[in-house]
């Protein structure tokens, strides 16, 4: 047994409510919340992937490879470089949070 308490606005805990009265079971409801979650990590990680995809073919190397230049800092600063490091520890996030969740 998992007992949870939330901290929330009413208004938010009435939506809950109204949530709740339709749910099957109690097992059921936090499972979809579960699938859910589960189901946004792999959109995102599939966007993600397409957009270190267009990084790795304009500048012909892996994502892993440019990661670890720019933690040496072997990478300049610029804002695309900033934004690849940024997609990439988003990615690594997501997929840990995948793995968590699977």
């Amino acid at each position: 047994m998992f007992n949870l308490q939330l901290h929330i606005h009413p208004q938010t805990e009435q939506r809950l409510g109204a949530i709740f009265a339709h749910a099957q079971n109690e097992e059921t409801f936090v499972q979809n919340i579960i699938a859910y979650q589960v189901s946004e990590l792999r959109k995102g990680i599939v966007n993600i992937r397409l957009e270190l995809k267009h990084l790795e073919e304009k500048y012909k190397q892996t994502s892993d490879e440019f990661y670890h230049q720019y933690m040496q800092g072997q990478a300049d600063d610029s804002e695309e470089m900033l934004l690849w490091a940024g997609l990439y520890e988003m990615l690594r996030d997501n997929e840990s949070r995948l793995r968590e969740l699977s």
